[in-house]
């Protein structure tokens, strides 16, 4: 359970919600659709959750979008020359974004999932595992972890259930984030669904 904002090294990005959830041999992760400059609403559907190295590594970010994708960009050739070891490669980014000094500006967070493991990637170095199998980052990062563990304690609801209800939740208490929702899962095909309200 990390939250983004719980290190003052680690900021809290405005504009976005992305849940990851572990279940079993299951994980979802997903994100909402709105980007806002400033106080207005620039884009609602936007898609801030992608799979990587064919389809086995599950990736989102909270940040600016261009920095993010140049993340995603160095995150998949991290991962093809770790022969898709997502820890390593996730500690081989890290410290390329801290050390690099291009990359160094770049403002953002990822949030990587395989089958094996989720990581919380920074640009301050950090590469965290989350406990329980959860990790929210973004401004709604609070609510949608919140009702993430209490789902992922009480029902029986899947992953892929469990990160669309947190993203709902968030979704009704944070105004940087809406109800158009992008779901990728792991293992088999992933998962779509964008808009409205399960």
């Amino acid at each position: 359970m990390i939250r983004a904002d719980e290190d003052t090294r680690v900021p809290l990005f405005k504009g976005t919600t992305i849940v990851s959830v572990r279940r079993g041999d299951r994980v979802a992760l997903g994100g909402d659709g709105q980007i806002t400059l400033g106080t207005m609403i620039v884009k609602a559907r936007s898609r801030k959750v992608r799979s990587l190295y064919q389809g086995r590594v599950l990736a989102g970010f909270a940040g600016s979008t261009a920095d993010a994708l140049t993340l995603f960009e160095r995150f998949e050739s991290m991962l093809e020359s770790h022969q898709g070891h997502v820890g390593r490669a996730s500690v081989a980014l890290a410290k390329d974004w801290r050390t690099d000094r291009s990359l160094r500006r770049l403002e953002a967070l990822l949030a990587v999932a395989s089958k094996e493991a989720t990581y919380l990637i920074s640009g301050a170095g950090d590469v965290i595992e989350p406990e329980e199998g959860l990790l929210s980052i973004g401004s709604g990062s609070s609510y949608a972890l919140a009702s993430a563990r209490v789902l992922l304690k009480h029902t029986t609801l899947t992953p892929e259930e469990i990160v669309r209800e947190s993203l709902s939740v968030a979704a009704d208490l944070d105004i940087y984030t809406n109800h158009e929702m992008t779901v990728l899962s792991l293992p088999s095909g992933e998962r779509e669904r964008s808009g409205g309200e399960s």
